[in-house]
């Protein structure tokens, strides 16, 4: 069939991996049976299998090179964290970490977050979610590809918890609007603090290299922290 018979989907990222280092290359080779997940779309995501043992599980969407999942994997060893990241340099390094660490409670996998949440997930299955300075996408014809959509924050809603929290973060202003403006009106989300107001930083949420530039150039950081409501 044509391509116009099964449209692609819009992607919220865009592969600009850079090179590997050697470092995080071999990390992929030596310690992917132990952190990271083989998770072939449309197969169930069953967190007992996997971590072998009931806990709170939360989901870092799109962790960069991982400092936000190895802050709080370390802090609470009685919970249990699974990461998704698309580009592979990042998934390098948080092994790396995690080994060097000794951190077991953390599963990997490399998907799309918006197929993952969509295909794989049953409902109630996270106490939080975390999304931390995604791409901006800041060029008007672009914002359609933005991770902070409606259809996308439905899928997160029925993967949360009753009563489980949303973390969001963004160092672009005109994305924290648009981040804002988009939860308020999500149904079967409650804003934490004052309704329409953004929060306080996020105690586990350690800044990234890509906030940090944000910062040296003037960027104000802007954290959301909303609920899983009825």
């Amino acid at each position: 069939m044509s391509e116009l018979s099964h449209p692609r989907a819009i992607k919220s990222f865009a592969r600009r991996e850079g090179r590997m280092t050697q470092g995080q290359t071999r990390a992929l080779g030596d310690f992917a049976a132990q952190w990271l997940l083989e998770a072939p779309l449309g197969a169930p995501f069953e967190a007992m299998q996997i971590f072998g043992r009931r806990a709170p599980l939360h989901l870092d969407i799109g962790f960069g090179a991982g400092e936000s999942v190895a802050t709080s994997a370390a802090l609470n060893p009685q919970h249990d964290y699974l990461g998704l990241e698309v580009h592979r340099p990042g998934v390098g390094q948080l092994l790396i970490r995690l080994n060097a660490e000794h951190i077991a409670n953390v599963r990997v996998a490399v998907v799309d977050a918006v197929e993952f949440l969509a295909s794989m997930v049953p409902t109630d299955t996270f106490a939080s979610v975390r999304i931390f300075c995604p791409d901006p996408w800041p060029k008007l014809r672009h914002r359609k590809r933005r991770l902070i959509q409606d259809e996308f924050m439905q899928s997160i809603r029925r993967a949360l918890i009753l009563g489980g929290d949303l973390y969001l973060a963004t160092d672009w202003a005109p994305y924290a609007d648009h981040m804002l403006k988009t939860m308020t009106r999500a149904p079967g989300f409650r804003n934490a603090c004052e309704a329409g107001s953004f929060s306080s930083r996020f105690s586990e949420r350690p800044p990234t290299r890509f906030e940090q530039r944000g910062e040296k150039l003037g960027h104000a950081v802007f954290d959301l922290h909303f609920t899983r409501s009825e």
